[in-house]
């Protein structure tokens, strides 16, 4: 069977309690159609970029999985008709990850670590090139 990746976005004014709900209920109908939920990433409250539909934040939601396509469509026409999912997306994998997703990944980040300048001492003035 396939392997697929759907994030998908819920209102801001739900509990987390309420976004645990749906997501089990849409991995329900996963396993249900004999699928299984290989990762299920909760982000957290996330502003948007832009507005949708009056709302500047939503909670975020990851799932892996791998299930047959049947199974997905179904989801994924669960999350079209639930009113409180505001937007989703999937997409299909070569492989499972492995670990947390880079929204869940603290440590390691590339932008953390000093990069040596060249040509520049610890005053940020420039040093002269011999």
């Amino acid at each position: 069977m396939p392997y697929y990746e759907t994030v998908f976005i819920a209102r801001q004014d739900l509990t987390d309690a309420q976004v645990k709900e749906i997501t089990t209920s849409l991995s329900k109908i996963i396993t249900d159609m004999g699928g299984k939920i290989a990762k299920t990433e909760f982000w957290g409250l996330k502003t948007f970029a832009y507005k949708i539909n009056k709302a500047r934040k939503g909670h975020y939601v990851l799932l892996e999985m791998e299930t047959a396509p049947e199974a997905l469509h179904e989801m994924e026409r669960q999350m079209g008709i639930h009113e409180d999912v505001v937007r989703h997306q999937s997409l299909r994998l070569e492989a499972l990850t492995e670990g947390p997703s880079v929204m869940m990944d603290k440590g390691g980040r590339d932008d953390d670590k000093k990069r040596p300048y060249n040509n520049r001492d610890d005053n940020n003035t420039e040093k002269e090139v011999a």
